[in-house]
């Protein structure tokens, strides 16, 4: 017997168990273009970064989701910018389902947050985009 794969998705968006996060929303990186894509992580460190960094008012979420297709690596934190896939991040052009929420979680460290939000800013002012390909 093999258990399912946990997902998790972070956003600040306030969902229901039920609800479809689909692609062609804005994106929260970048140049905030249109987002071929949504992702979501089999880490919930992944996804508490997701949570704490999207664009938007409100207190960062942690989503369980299923996916309703086909998943493939993030190019962004895999082998086309850091070897393998440490934080088990996915991309989907399908959406994914709400299945519960993680409702007690606990956020990074003030410091860590602010370098981390430092070097999104650094790379958006060197021009480098997420990768939508």
């Amino acid at each position: 017997m093999t258990q399912a794969q946990t997902y998790y998705h972070g956003t600040k968006a306030d969902l229901r168990v039920g609800d479809l996060i689909a692609p062609g929303r804005i994106s929260n990186y970048g140049a905030r273009r249109q987002a071929r894509f949504v992702y979501l992580s089999a880490t919930l460190d992944a996804a508490i970064w997701g949570g704490e960094l999207a664009v938007g008012e409100g207190a960062g979420r942690i989503y369980i989701v299923e996916p309703t297709g086909a998943l493939e690596d993030d190019p962004n934190l895999t082998d086309k910018r850091f070897p393998g896939n440490p934080t088990r991040s996915y991309r989907s052009a399908y959406p994914f389902r709400v299945v519960g929420e993680v409702a007690s979680w606990e956020g990074h460290p003030p410091g860590q947050l602010a370098r981390m939000r430092a070097h999104l800013e650094q790379l958006k002012r060197q021009g480098i985009e997420a990768i939508e390909e």
